[in-house]
Formats: structure tokens, sequence, C-alpha cells
């Protein structure tokens, strides 16, 4: 293993930005329990309200819409669990996180869910989503579509489901984890009622995300306890955390046009590997994507082996979401695509910090890698 590295796997985690480490400093050597009355209590209490007005200004929001959780996993969670005891019908994209396919799973016991079908591109059926709300019937069902798909980068059309979803009385719920800092988040144009954000995806530290609400929906509690977070989610905030994730979230909002560079960089990369290597496919590029984004398929080569060779030769890159307890698998994301080789791709996914030298040398390292990988098959093939 070489002693070079160049990460580039900043869907699964994005370094802590130095802005975001002074404030979990700062807010580690305070202390304060932000429900506590004294002093060092109300201090605390105005870095956490300070914060959600931060995080609100990213998403769009008023900041009393801004719910703090300990991440994109329980703010998914709360959305659908919170409204199942009055939407018992949930409509869920065939190609969402697996935090919301598990708990979707989890509530098919007590309410009838729907899988939304995507096609070939990663893109919802809105044909589809018309008639099973239609069939849910007026004003019982909640829809989950992802704003960017946390592997392939593919941008869902959300004002248009929005757009459906109010014909039929329906709430939308939004992971938008990955879209948050990468691109413009707008709820009022987008439409969603619930919206779902993590810190350390832009830069903050693990153990905070939140749960946008908007101001009229009604959601049960799933934490029970003391009264923080407007009643929704008991238990002694995270302030440190919190903290780093407002740093964070102004530094994501004061640098969106940063990422026009970084999509230059990627639609470069991907060039280069397919013109290389022309087996190889980029999966979801005939539709909008995230700036920082490639999936790369190999048909034949397994993503597990591509993410370890890579490893090897110094690069940090992924076969699909890093949320599976290490666990290297088919890409369901790729299956509901339709995709016949969906264990065979490997996610690139870039930062802020990536620079043209970064592209350069992990496109002679893969393209390295693919010919050999391939040059095997043909002769075991022969």
């Amino acid at each position: 293993m070489t002693d070079t590295r160049t990460y580039l796997d900043h869907n699964a985690t994005t370094p802590l930005l130095p802005a975001a480490r002074d404030a979990l400093a700062e807010a580690l050597a305070a202390g304060g329990n932000p429900s506590s009355v004294h002093a060092e209590g109300r201090a605390a209490r105005s870095r956490v309200e300070k914060a959600r007005a931060q995080v609100a200004g990213l998403a769009g929001v008023k900041p009393a819409e801004v719910i703090f959780t300990s991440g994109g996993s329980e703010a998914n969670a709360l959305a659908l669990r919170g409204l199942a005891p009055s939407r018992p019908v949930l409509v869920v994209g065939a190609t969402e996180h697996d935090s919301v396919r598990a708990n979707a799973a989890d509530l098919g016991a007590v309410l009838r869910v729907e899988t939304l079908p995507v096609d070939g591109a990663g893109l919802p059926d809105l044909e589809a989503l018309d008639r099973l709300l239609e069939d849910a019937g007026q004003g019982r069902a909640l829809v989950s579509v992802m704003a960017a798909n946390n592997e392939t980068g593919v941008l869902a059309p959300l004002a248009e489901i929005a757009r459906i979803a109010r014909a039929h009385g329906a709430l939308l719920h939004t992971d938008a984890v990955q879209a948050a800092g990468r691109i413009a988040l707008d709820t009022a144009a987008h439409g969603a009622d619930l919206l779902s954000l993590s810190a350390h995806k832009i830069g903050g530290a693990p153990g905070a995300g939140a749960l946008i609400v908007r101001e009229g929906v009604v959601l049960a509690r799933q934490i029970a306890g003391g009264g923080q977070e407007l009643g929704r989610r008991a238990g002694t905030e995270n302030v440190p955390a919190i903290a780093a994730f407002a740093a964070a979230a102004a530094h994501a909002a004061a640098h969106l046009d940063d990422w026009t560079a970084i999509a230059a960089l990627r639609d470069n990369l991907e060039r280069r590997l397919l013109a290389a290597v022309p087996l190889a496919v980029v999966h979801g590029a005939c539709a909008p994507r995230l700036p920082n984004t490639s999936m790369i398929g190999l048909a034949g080569v397994a993503g597990e082996t591509q993410v370890m060779a890579m490893d090897l030769a110094g690069f940090a890159v992924s076969s699909g979401a890093a949320c599976s307890s290490g666990k290297v698998k088919a890409s369901h994301v790729l299956a509901a695509m339709g995709v016949a080789a969906a264990g065979d791709a490997i996610r690139i996914s870039l930062g802020r910090d990536t620079s043209q030298a970064d592209i350069d040398v992990f496109a002679a390292a893969w393209t390295a890698f693919a010919a050999r990988a391939l040059s095997r098959r043909v002769g075991l093939a022969a």
C-alpha cells in the first residue's frame, strides 16, 4: 500500500472543516447544558439557537422549523415514524438510502408501504407516483424521495414530485443529506414538507443532523423525555457537534459557487475514463446529477475488487453507500435502475479540495487497473 493518499469519498464523509473544528473545540471548552437557567446554560442555549438559524439559512427555512438530531439516519427515521400515525400509506423511492428503506420495512407491519420505481437513469416514475397516490386516497400518504442519490448523484425533480403530492393531499419528505452544500436548497421552491440533513457530509462533525419540519406539520416524537427541540426530540442537545454543524452550514452556504469547478473536474475524469476504457459506463450520466459524484461501472469486475485495488494504490473510493457496517454488496440503486451488473461499480465523490492533480493520478491508476482486470478476463475466457 502506498503512503500517499488521495481522498475521493466525500459522499461517505467530508473531512472536518477548520471553522467547524474551531467551533467544536470552543463549545467543548465552554460546557453548559442548554436546558439549564444559569449563565453557562444560557450561553449553551444561545449557541444552539444561533446554530439553528445558520442551518435554517442553508435550507432556506425558518429557524423554528429546524429540529436537531444525531444525524441524517435519525432525521429520516423521525420523519417516517413521526408521521406514521396520521399517514397510513408510505410511498418510498426505489433508490432511497438504507435508513429510509429499513424504516419503511419496519413500518410495513402497521401501514401500507409502496415502492416508487425509477427509470434507467435513476429518475422517479412520476406517472407511477400519480397512480400510487390516487390509489392511496386523498390526504392519506407520505412520499419519501431523496433530493440527490448518494450513489449516483442523480437529482430528483422535487418540484414536480411536490406538485403531484399536493394534488393528492400527500406530504413530501426528502433526504437532502447529499444535496446540502453542493446545490442550492430552497425548500419553498421544491415544496418539501420535511427535509433531512447531516453535518458530516458538509464538513461538520459526526453526531449532528437535522430534520426540517414545515410549519403546521404535526409530527409525533420518537424519543420521549424532556421537552427539547420543541418537544419533538428529547435528550440534551449535542452542543459541540451542533456548533460545528452550524459553522459547516455557514461555510457551505457561502461557497456554493465552488462546485462549478468541481463539476468540471468530475466531467473531465469521466471523459478520460470512458475514453481509455470503452467498456466502462457512468451510471445516471443522462440525468441531472450532483456536481461531485460519479458511479463508474465495469461489468465483470466486482466493485469490491475495484475498491480494494484503488485503496492499495492510495485512493479512497467506495462501491456505494458507506452505511452497511463495512460490507460491500451489490447496489440496490443500480438494481432498481435495471443495471444487470449492479455489483460491478465504484462511487467516486469529489470535495472542494479535490485538485486536477488528484484527477490525473486517479485516472491513470484506475485505467491501468481496468486494463489488467479486463486482460485477465479475456485470458480466462480463452
